[in-house]
């Protein structure tokens, strides 16, 4: 459920103030993550890499809680829940965009990943959560090795993003560079340098 509030009665009054109305209002991290426990798992349990990430950034995001207010058009709305967005290859070749609820139980959200994202790439209708849960987007370009991406500032669309391409392999770790933006507004660098550590401690323990 999403409603909208004051920003005087939350932490982000000053930084609404501040940012709402800044030409670029969005800031983006770059961050390598130690992934080798995800490949492990991943190989080990027949699962997919992409979806064991996006459980981990939907675990990551829902212990800080400015992710759970964002900025939409001048409101600043409220939710209760968090989902994972990622994008789908659908039968037509082009893309498609498939949002899941994010949940600390990984049977079910690869149970709810492997169910839409097929119903998604079949229909090649977009599966959009957004009217009740505050979604961060994800976009992996798997073909090719990349340091990292600045997402645009559309002005409409102030979701964080999380961009990762081919994970590298180093000796015996495997490292993938991300990118994450987010609007100031939500969330100052603090917040989202915990939501980083966060993300790499559930990489890390991970089972």
């Amino acid at each position: 459920m999403a409603r909208k509030i004051h920003p005087k009665d939350t932490t982000r009054n000053m930084a609404y103030e501040l940012w709402m109305k800044a030409p670029n209002p969005m800031v983006t991290f770059f961050k390598t993550l130690d992934v080798t426990n995800i490949v492990k798992v991943s190989k080990k349990k027949n699962m997919k890499f992409n979806m064991l990430l996006d459980y981990c950034i939907g675990n990551a995001a829902a212990s800080v809680k400015e992710f759970y207010i964002l900025p939409v058009g001048d409101k600043l709305m409220q939710y209760d829940t968090i989902a994972v967005n990622t994008i789908v290859k659908n039968k037509n070749d082009e893309v498609s965009s498939c949002d899941i609820m994010q949940t600390d139980d990984l049977t079910v959200f690869n149970q709810e990943y492997l169910e839409y994202t097929t119903q998604v790439a079949k229909t090649c209708q977009d599966r959009d959560l957004s009217e009740d849960s505050m979604v961060i987007g994800t976009s992996a370009i798997v073909d090719t090795e990349i340091d990292g991406a600045v997402g645009m500032n559309s002005g409409i669309f102030n979701n964080p993003f999380i961009i990762w391409g081919k994970y590298r392999k180093k000796l015996f770790r495997y490292e993938l560079p991300i990118s994450f933006q987010f609007h100031h507004a939500q969330m100052d660098g603090a917040h989202a340098g915990r939501f980083l550590a966060n993300l790499q401690k559930e990489i890390n323990e991970l089972k």
